[in-house]
């Protein structure tokens, strides 16, 4: 039996065989079972169950005991956006509605390169952040998606990738837009990493034909359509003023509404549309960190989670790092919604796992694949040490994840079955390389694409505060 001490990354790499991996502490569906171990071949985990009985009913097997760690499902990024990595900082400071200023000129900029490298690092920090899959919302950038394809593909990361299908504004006919989306959804039907999606950037930048197809040529299809709804307070008004109608309910009146909708951020909704998302089967990226950073309100997740709204969480390209971002969840949940009401609890820890991993596999239509620790799943998980000062007084180990937990303490991350990451770094490629080349090709892109920030930054934000203080 190989124990924890030397563990290396061979002892995790199964060249063909099997592998049994018995931690202290297995996280399953039904919660956090000691003493149990899993058996992963072919991708997918052939058993899960106590580590006693698995051992001996493969006793063909060496266990690899995982001393101080425990193994828990990949987490899943419901709403990302990879080519904007180049830009991501940019975003600090800055009002509601920065895609019109900021994303739409920089992935104007990209050229293929460009396209490929953003996407690469971005798929890269969302591993090293214990994220296995990423829902990718569609690039503006004028380039073949399956660069970013090729990107998630090197990385080894599962991705949900979205076509855009914007035909209002674009100048683009929809017959074309729609035989694309088709075309696109045959083209990954059949990857291991790969998953089609066709997106909308918001309702408006699409026709009310398109909408409807869209709807429906992902739904024939398994498929999910991606798009931003109610997220800030001008668009709502703008739907207003155009439809009468706000975004969410407009999708509803135009066929667009149901169970292949992923509507990502979903912030400002009334309580009939509530009751739409609730009665439509429809799904929601709730991204906590994003109404930080960028947006004018929180969604009301724990009361999606009572209405029993589908939904996971979505960094919206902010930060890879899901520990932070499921803290985030339940924190933005307090502040918002919790305080005013007297709730101590808001998700009681768990829910934010849930819809982290399963929830949000859920959403991005990979349920049936992915999400979570159980026989026939993909084997998309990750080895956490809970050894050090963090979480080894461990009283309530889904809690102390969301609150306690970080990327720091992942010391390894598979994906279908492959390890692909050690300790925050690639084995099988040069991960601090492209780091640098990323660096690199980053400012050449800043430097021609013409975005337009508002705030500045945090340096000449101080000289101003201290020459007004001075000038008082």
């Amino acid at each position: 039996m190989t124990d924890q001490p030397d563990l290396t990354p061979d002892h995790l790499r199964a060249d063909g065989e099997a592998l049994l991996l018995a931690p202290d502490v297995v996280l399953t569906p039904d919660g956090p079972m000691d003493h149990y171990a899993v058996v992963v071949t072919g991708g997918t985990f052939l058993a899960v169950g106590p580590a006693e009985r698995l051992e001996r009913t493969y006793s063909h097997l060496t266990p690899v005991r995982l001393r101080g760690h425990i193994l828990m499902p990949g987490f899943v990024d419901a709403h990302h956006h990879l080519t904007q990595t180049f830009g991501a900082a940019l975003a600090f400071g800055e009002p509601s509605e920065i895609f019109r200023r900021l994303w739409v000129p920089l992935e104007g900029a990209l050229d293929e390169e460009a396209v490929y490298v953003a996407a690469k690092l971005a798929a890269l920090e969302s591993l090293r952040g214990g994220f296995t899959t990423v829902a990718e919302a569609g690039t503006r950038a004028p380039v073949d998606v399956e660069l970013v394809a090729a990107a998630a593909r090197d990385v080894g990361i599962r991705c949900v990738l979205g076509l855009v299908c914007n035909d209002a504004d674009s100048g683009a006919d929809t017959a074309t837009t729609l035989a694309s989306a088709e075309k696109h959804l045959v083209r990954y039907c059949t990857e291991e990493l790969i998953h089609p999606s066709l997106a909308v950037s918001v309702p408006e930048a699409a026709t009310a034909h398109t909408l409807r197809d869209t709807a429906r040529l992902a739904a024939a299809a398994g498929a999910v359509v991606q798009i931003h709804v109610n997220e800030h307070l001008a668009a709502v008004e703008r739907s207003l003023v155009q439809h009468g109608l706000r975004p969410l309910e407009y999708l509803h009146e135009v066929g667009a509404l149901g169970p292949q909708l992923l509507a990502a951020h979903a912030t400002l909704l009334t309580p009939r549309e509530v009751n739409l998302l609730a009665d439509s089967g429809a799904a929601v990226s709730y991204n906590p960190v994003a109404s930080a950073w960028k947006g004018n309100a929180v969604a009301p997740a724990t009361t999606m989670a009572e209405r029993g709204i589908r939904f996971g969480l979505g960094t919206d390209g902010t930060r890879g790092d899901a520990f932070r971002l499921a803290e985030a969840a339940e924190f933005a949940q307090r502040l918002a919604y919790g305080l005013a009401t007297g709730d101590s609890s808001c998700g009681a820890g768990w829910t934010w796992l849930e819809h982290a991993g399963r929830g949000g596999a859920d959403a991005v239509g990979l349920g049936a694949r992915t999400g979570g620790i159980a026989a026939g799943a993909a084997a998309d998980f990750l080895l956490v040490d809970v050894s050090g000062p963090e979480m080894r007084l461990s009283w309530d180990l889904p809690w102390e994840l969301v609150r306690r937990g970080n990327r720091d303490q992942i010391t390894a991350v598979f994906v279908g079955g492959r390890l692909r990451l050690w300790r925050g770094w690639p084995l099988d490629w040069d991960g601090p390389a492209l780091v640098r080349r990323a660096a690199e090709l980053s400012r050449d892109v800043l430097l021609r694409a013409p975005v337009t920030r508002v705030h500045p930054t945090s340096t000449e934000a101080r000289h101003a505060q201290a020459e007004w203080s001075t000038a008082q």
